[in-house]
């Protein structure tokens, strides 16, 4: 009897530890409550879906890690990640030296151009003298703010500066700028749409510039979490072997996102 009571025991120690197992330890995941597609997008609902959160999904599952995303205004993500109002940012942030000096990064999750778009009737090019006399949106706090700032600050017209990409695209196609700067995939996604295709198109891509636009987008981490840093490249290069990385990217882009050339936000 004393045997079988031993045995219960034992086995009603292993449930316990599997429930234990069974429940992954919680973050607060950051990102910008803006429509930013293909990589955020809200349904009717408002649930959110895209790409990145597929990809962000897959991460966390992968390092065992149940991730709440949390809705914070663009520049306001790294301010509450070093205030541990969350534990994590992945929303297309690319990895620069400037944000290094506060935050750390995982390894890069993807990587692509930055282009320039603009007005059909307008001549315009992504050079300074391309843009040299026009009004150029961006996205405030992004690597496209600080690129036109410091490569056509002095040719253009004006800088002009938005909290949403989206609100960019809107004056783009009402005529109130000439031009807008981002990430190439969402603003292909902006020249798909009945506005877009109405009023814009591909003006080209920027010149390189490492330094400002960086070399990839990671999940932004604290300076201090390097085992929650290491946790999720780990997921990254785990997703990128067994294939879900792939599995996802294909209902979204015809090539792989992992290695394209540039960069995001």
């Amino acid at each position: 009897m004393m045997k079988g009571l031993k045995i219960a025991a034992a086995a009603l120690l292993l449930g316990v530890a599997g429930m234990a197992a069974a429940h992954a330890e919680e973050i607060k995941v950051g990102f910008s409550p803006e429509a930013y597609p293909p990589f955020y997008t809200q349904d009717a609902s408002g649930k959110w879906g895209g790409w990145e959160v597929e990809i962000v999904n897959a991460i966390c599952g992968e390092a065992k890690l149940d991730c709440v995303l949390t809705p914070i205004p663009w520049d306001g993500l790294i301010p509450a990640l070093k205030t541990k109002k969350i534990d994590a940012i992945m929303n297309s942030m690319s990895i620069t030296e400037e944000r290094k000096k506060e935050i750390n990064f995982s390894s890069k999750y993807y990587n692509t151009p930055t282009v320039v778009i603009g007005a059909k009737d307008q001549k315009i090019d992504a050079t300074p003298e391309g843009l040299k006399g026009k009004v150029l949106g961006v996205q405030v706090s992004t690597i496209h703010a600080a690129y036109a700032k410091k490569h056509f600050g002095d040719a253009a017209a004006e800088i002009k500066e938005y909290q949403t990409q989206d609100e960019a695209n809107q004056d783009l196609a009402a005529g109130r700028i000439d031009a807008t700067q981002a990430d190439s995939i969402a603003l292909a996604d902006f020249l798909a749409s009945d506005a877009g295709k109405a009023c814009c198109e591909l003006k080209g891509e920027v010149a390189p510039d490492d330094e400002v636009l960086g070399l990839g987008v990671g999940a932004g981490v604290r300076k201090e979490d390097t085992a929650l840093q290491e946790r999720l490249s780990a997921a990254i290069k785990a997703i990128r072997d067994n294939g879900k990385y792939a599995e996802i990217s294909k209902k979204y882009f015809d090539f792989d996102i992992y290695g394209a050339a540039t960069k995001a936000n």
